[in-house]
């Protein structure tokens, strides 16, 4: 089907979107031209401002309007921790939980020789800078379990070990609520290596 050009450029930007096919895209392109002119406005606005003005923080690698950002400035988390993560989203995660008060590292990825992505392609080198603070006295690996992100914890274990701080690997296993007959076996053995005693 051929569309006038400013609606295939249209789909063709939204198609450039991570999981929206060109179904998806044409019922975007065609509800946008369904909106209130102020209200595409708006939208476009925000899409160019969050490209322009969110940055990563110099000292986390988190996602800020302001450097450092507000995790780094605020002098009541705990500084003996830091919760080493591989994306931003991960810090947004653990931050809705509430439960964590401690410090974060963005690795921004994590080490895949698949795709040639290597230790020096993350943010490596200015975690090892923050821990030679001797505030910091654990540090949390909070990588995904997935081949990358366990790979990506052992390096950085074994990295940091030399130096004495506690070095500690976030538990994996079936989620609340879950049903055994239904987790996969690398779930399942992850559950059982991480149990505890009750």
């Amino acid at each position: 089907m051929h569309y006038p050009e400013p609606i295939s450029k249209l789909i063709d930007s939204f198609m450039k979107l991570p999981t929206i096919g060109p179904k998806t895209a044409s019922r975007l392109a065609f509800f946008v031209l369904n909106m209130e002119e102020d209200t595409v406005l708006d939208f476009a606005k925000a899409l160019v401002d969050a490209k322009r003005n969110i940055h990563f923080c110099s000292v986390c690698g988190h996602i800020t309007d302001v450097d450092p950002c507000h995790i780094c400035q605020d002098q009541s988390r705990d500084e003996s921790m830091i919760c080493v993560v591989q994306d931003p989203k991960d810090v947004i995660a653990m931050e809705k939980m509430r439960d964590y008060n401690g410090r974060y590292h963005v690795l921004h990825g994590a080490i895949s020789p698949m795709d040639g992505v290597g230790p020096e392609d993350i943010n490596v080198p200015s975690l090892l800078t923050r821990l030679q603070d001797e505030r910091v006295q654990e540090l949390i690996l909070a990588t995904n379990p997935t081949v990358e992100g366990e790979a990506t914890a052992m390096y950085i274990s074994r990295l940091v070990k030399p130096s004495g701080i506690k070095t500690t690997r976030i538990a994996h296993g079936l989620p609340v609520g879950g049903d055994l007959e239904y987790a996969d076996e690398v779930t399942l053995s992850k559950a059982i290596e991480g149990r505890r005693e009750l």
